[in-house]
Order: structure tokens, then C-alpha cells, then sequence
């Protein structure tokens, strides 16, 4: 216990370190989970250790602070686990065509490796070697989009200097692209990496697939950001990607199923409980009705959705559908 103690001290340290703006006892708090107290005695520790410890909160109601850099000098050391971790999502992201973030990985990856002392590289290194032949990413079916070059590094422009993109745009059906400009507003990684961008100032952003972007260009003039609109908040809404008015879904999976489902995170907004039959009841507030079928499919006959009703009969039409699509095969 006073191992772990020791740990957590020093972990907080790191992070007072690592943090321009500093941490409040609610940072602390939620990172350690622990008690208003305990984040007290946690902070006053390392005070206690370390003088240099100061308050950056410039006289706001919250209180912060933070170790200046170089406070921890030589003992932070990067393990063979934390390089195979960042190594590992470099090869992920790759795997899903995003060249641009993996490469990101690999030139943070040489930064350490750089920063740290040449005999403690030796150390790990083997055991870096061990690690990344022995673990990797099982093959998942899904989309591996073609991206322009240089569209990431483009976009995050546009987006932390509140730029107008222009860009031709080929919608989903259209025969051919259609030159727009939207204020972009974020990106969203899932089954395919989206923008999130307003298509005229103060109207609800959309999304705008990656690989349909060609010719993009800024603008000059930059765009006044909503204030009130959250990127969080804008995933929220939907089940994965799929952007529609949400509504309240209830699905229930069998007793044998449960400890599994349990497990699982449908979406943030859920709820879950078991009923006297040990059954799992999971309740959340979403749109993207087609995704929720799809992915309910995945479930077999282990999931019932007992409401809304619309969304169970379009899971039977999609179904359908499926079924006369390819028993016409068979016949054929």
C-alpha cells in the first residue's frame, strides 16, 4: 500500500509537470479518484518535495498549480511498455490508412527516444523488441479510405485558426463533386475519419467524409466560432457516425448474454440494469437508427429491442431485405 502511495505521488508530480495551465483538486480528484482530502494531502506532498512548487491560477476562483519544466530532471524515464504503446497505435493507425497521424506517432516516438539517456535506451530496447513482435491488432473488416496528402495537417489549420475550407465535395449519389466552403469545427475518428464544418456561419455543422475532399484550399479571413457548440456533445448525439435526431432506445440481452453486453459500451449516455431474470436492460438517447441495426445484428438472437418499435421494424426490413437480396441469388 505505501508502494502505491509513492506511485501515485510521483505520477501527480509528473503530471504538475506536464501541464501549462496547472491542475485543481478537481483535476486531481478525477484523474486518482479520489476524495476532496485525499487530493489535498495529495498536492501538499509533493509541495513538500519539491519547492519550486507554485500556484498559476493568476488570482482565479480555481485554484491551480504546477512543477515548472526540468523540476523532475533525470527521473522520468520512458519504459519499454509506454514506447511499445505508442508504437502499437503508430502501426493501428496506419492499418486504418491514416499515414499522417501514424507518422505523427513515429516522430513523437524518435523525440523520446532522443530525449532519453543512450544507456537507458539499451536497457529497454530488447524488451521493446519482445513486445512488439509479441503483440498486435487482430484484422477487422472495414473501410481503408484513400486520403489526399497532407489533409490532416491542412484541416487542423483551418481549425485552430478558425479558417473558412473550401474544397470540391462529392456527396454521396452525386455524379460529380460540387465546390462548397464550410467553417470547420473538428474531426471525428471512427469507422472512417470525418469533418465536423458549418456549411454557412451560425447554422448546425455536418459531416464531411475525409476521402471525398479534393482541392482544398483556406481562406484568408478567419470565421467567429460558435460558442456554444461542443464537439463532444455533437458525437453524443449519434449511435457511432451517423448524424440524426436522437431518440430513446431500450434493448434488452438474454441471461446468458449479459456478462458480455455488460462490458460493452454502446454509447455515453447509457444506462444499464439487470432484471429479476438476470437479464440486461441498457437504455440510451442516440440517432443513427441504421448503425444501431447494424450493429445489433452482430448480436444474433441474444438482443431484443423493446423500444422504440420503429427501430425494430426497420431491423426486420433491413433483414428482409438482405434475405430476398440473396435468396434471389440462390434462385438465380
Amino acid at each position: 500500500m505505501h508502494y502505491l502511495k509513492l506511485e501515485n505521488i510521483l505520477r501527480l508530480a509528473l503530471a504538475f509537470q506536464g501541464t501549462r495551465e496547472g491542475l485543481s483538486l478537481a483535476d486531481i480528484q478525477q484523474s486518482f479518484n479520489v476524495g476532496r482530502r485525499t487530493a489535498e494531502r495529495m498536492r501538499d506532498a509533493v509541495a513538500r518535495v519539491f519547492p519550486q512548487f507554485e500556484r498559476c491560477d493568476n488570482g482565479e476562483r480555481v485554484r491551480r498549480w504546477r512543477l515548472p519544466q526540468g523540476t523532475l530532471g533525470g527521473l522520468v524515464a520512458l519504459s519499454a511498455e509506454e514506447l511499445a504503446a505508442i508504437e502499437a497505435a503508430a502501426a493501428e493507425w496506419r492499418g486504418r490508412g491514416l499515414e499522417e497521424r501514424a507518422a505523427a506517432l513515429d516522430s513523437a516516438s524518435a523525440k523520446l527516444r532522443a530525449m532519453t539517456r543512450p544507456d537507458h535506451l539499451r536497457r529497454v530496447e530488447p524488451d521493446l523488441e519482445v513486445l512488439m513482435e509479441a503483440e498486435g491488432s487482430a484484422l477487422r473488416p472495414g473501410p481503408r479510405p484513400t486520403l489526399p496528402e497532407g489533409i490532416l495537417a491542412l484541416l487542423r489549420r483551418g481549425i485552430l485558426g478558425c479558417l473558412p475550407l473550401t474544397m470540391d465535395y462529392r456527396s454521396r449519389g452525386a455524379p460529380e463533386a460540387a465546390r462548397i466552403t464550410v467553417h470547420p469545427y473538428g474531426l471525428l475518428y471512427g469507422s472512417r475519419p470525418l469533418l465536423v464544418a458549418a456549411p454557412e456561419p451560425w447554422t448546425e455543422p455536418r459531416l464531411y467524409r475525409l476521402d471525398r475532399m479534393s482541392s482544398l484550399e483556406l481562406g484568408n479571413i478567419p470565421f467567429v466560432r460558435r460558442a456554444d457548440f461542443s464537439l463532444k456533445a455533437f458525437a453524443q448525439r449519434a449511435f457511432a457516425t451517423f448524424q440524426e435526431a436522437p431518440f430513446d432506445v431500450v434493448l434488452r440481452f438474454d441471461a446468458e448474454t449479459a456478462a458480455e453486453a455488460a462490458q460493452w459500451r454502446f454509447h455515453p449516455t447509457q444506462t444499464t440494469e439487470r432484471d429479476a431474470e438476470g437479464r440486461l436492460i441498457v437504455r440510451f438517447h442516440a440517432g443513427g437508427a441504421q448503425e444501431m441495426c447494424w450493429h445489433i445484428f452482430t448480436w444474433g438472437t441474444s438482443v431484443e429491442i423493446l423500444s422504440p418499435e420503429a427501430l425494430r421494424e426497420q431491423l426486420c426490413a433491413l433483414l428482409q431485405a438482405a434475405l430476398d437480396h440473396h435468396t434471389g441469388l440462390n434462385a438465380g
